[in-house]
């Protein structure tokens, strides 16, 4: 990992942190292991490409009950730009959702955190972006630590969920804290059915509370949106069946930096970040790192 951009004296705290995590994946691979639900260990073992061509890094934040590998293709294409990007495991995923349901949002902030500290050792500008609920913690990233990162980037983050049965989210899960309070736990219902779009990356159910830890994430976003200064990246499907897409723009007109970006993509699914429709956010991710000098123009 020797260039001029990585310090060689600061090498060995890069390894000692990626170790760390790594080590803290499979430890909590092998605790909470379903047969028939978790996915290969591959699929949530964070991942780390580093470049010696830039001394800017990217934090990549992955989805709800997805894993790092859901933004595999996003780092591909950034790496190839000469990119370091570090891709980390939200606490609760890739593992099982009996784990995810034992999470709050300021788990996943810390997982978020914990991969910032190990750019920090080998880059010197940072850009922070996320798809869907890790679209929501890049942005309460940049909120907590105005003067951290270069650049924010927002992909179908969930300020509106479109489906009914979010609605009752909060109302279930108070339910089913009340039954467990009171040992009558057999008439809970503590799972819900999850859609996937990439089913051999995602758990298929999802925990009631999850859904909740997101909806208190959004809305605390939401308030703090006017205090991101920083170049704002704001993508949303126009036909996402998941995120009501009026999510995008909103976020888009409260975030308070002077210089930011809207782009609608033309598809009906929520995952935009992997398959043929990624090419299109990519192209628009790569015009605006280019257009803030964060990344060079193609064939320079």
């Amino acid at each position: 990992m020797n260039s001029s951009f990585f310090p060689k004296n600061r090498e060995l705290e890069t390894e000692r942190l990626l170790e760390a995590e790594t080590e803290l994946f499979f430890r909590e691979y092998k605790k909470y292991f379903v047969a028939g639900e978790t996915k290969p260990p591959g699929i949530g073992k964070p991942f780390f490409l580093h470049s010696t061509h830039s001394d800017t890094g990217v934090l990549l934040i992955h989805g709800l009950m997805a894993a790092p590998e859901e933004v595999r293709e996003w780092a591909n294409f950034l790496h190839a730009k000469g990119l370091t990007i570090y891709a980390p495991r939200l606490s609760g995923h890739g593992t099982s959702s009996k784990d995810l349901a034992t999470r709050h949002y300021q788990d996943w902030l810390d997982s978020v955190d914990r991969g910032h500290a190990i750019l920090k050792t080998c880059c010197r500008k940072i850009i922070v972006a996320g798809f869907s609920t890790g679209a929501g913690l890049a942005l309460q990233s940049a909120i907590m630590k105005p003067h951290d990162f270069e650049a924010v980037i927002s992909i179908s983050a969930p300020l509106k969920f479109k489906r009914f049965s979010s609605r009752f989210a909060e109302l279930l899960n108070g339910f089913n804290q009340l039954c467990k309070f009171a040992g009558v736990r057999k008439i809970t219902k503590e799972f819900m059915e999850n859609d996937a779009d990439n089913p051999h990356i995602n758990y298929l159910q999802c925990p009631v509370s999850a859904f909740v830890q997101v909806k208190k994430l959004m809305k605390k976003v939401g308030r703090a949106l006017p205090d991101i200064k920083i170049p704002s990246l704001v993508i949303q499907a126009n036909l996402d069946p998941k995120v009501d897409p009026k999510s995008g723009p909103e976020i888009f007109k409260r975030i308070g930096s002077a210089k930011k970006s809207f782009s609608w993509i033309d598809y009906h699914q929520h995952g935009i970040v992997r398959g043929e429709i990624a090419a299109h956010v990519f192209k628009e991710v790569e015009s605006f790192l280019v257009s803030c000098s964060l990344m060079n123009p193609a064939g320079q």
